[in-house]
Formats: structure tokens, C-alpha cells, sequence
């Protein structure tokens, strides 16, 4: 097994999965971590992240890790809101803040999201 990046280099999100950063965390196993946004964007706004680090959501390569990785999103989102959205930001450009992969469940709406984008 790899030695982990000194601390210095590992992502927040490789931090949270250490317990060095306090977060909520809804769900847990051996790949994956799910846990409630710090600045929420939802009146549920969930993080599901890989533990297996890649930078972005298009570096994972594997059709059954991405399938993986899509459904235990669903699997945690259903267990929070009958109705939800999963977005992923890949890249700067593309609103990405941490380099390090994770899909956003948002849910909660009253009357749904403002838009469909």
C-alpha cells in the first residue's frame, strides 16, 4: 500500500477521511465517505467522495468505478430525499473548488430548485 502524502499535499477532502478535519459524516465503508457541505447550496447538500484519490471526475478511466462510484451517490441520496440532483464540477473552469473527485447531492427543496441547471 502507498505511504500517504505528507499533509502538506493531501487534499482537504484526503484530510476529512484521516479525521484531521472535522466534517458530518452521513456515510461511511472502505471506498467511499459522504458528508454534509460546509457552505450549503441545499437544505441538503451532501458530499460523496471517493477514498481512492483522482483529481477530477473524468481521471477515473474504470466503467464499473465510475458506475460504482454513480451509484453508491444515488444509493446515499436516496436514503436522504425522495428527490435530489447530483452535480459534479470538473475542473476550475468548470466551478471545481477541491481537486479531489466527489459528487454534490442537493435536495430539500420546498417547491424544487430554482432552475433545472
Amino acid at each position: 500500500m502507498d505511504k500517504p502524502a505528507p499533509a502538506a499535499q493531501r487534499t482537504l477532502f484526503e484530510r476529512i477521511i484521516a479525521r484531521e478535519i472535522p466534517s458530518k459524516v452521513v456515510y461511511e465503508d472502505e471506498n467511499y465517505i459522504a458528508i454534509k457541505d460546509i457552505a450549503p447550496k441545499a437544505p441538503i447538500h451532501l458530499l460523496v467522495i471517493p477514498k481512492r484519490v483522482t483529481a477530477r471526475v473524468d481521471e477515473i478511466t474504470d466503467p464499473l468505478e465510475m458506475g460504482r462510484l454513480w451509484l453508491k451517490a444515488t444509493e446515499i441520496a436516496r436514503e436522504h430525499a425522495a428527490d435530489y440532483r447530483l452535480v459534479v464540477n470538473c475542473g476550475a473552469g468548470g466551478g471545481q473548488m477541491v481537486f479531489h473527485t466527489h459528487i454534490h447531492i442537493l435536495a430539500g427543496w420546498k417547491d424544487g430548485p430554482d432552475s433545472d441547471t
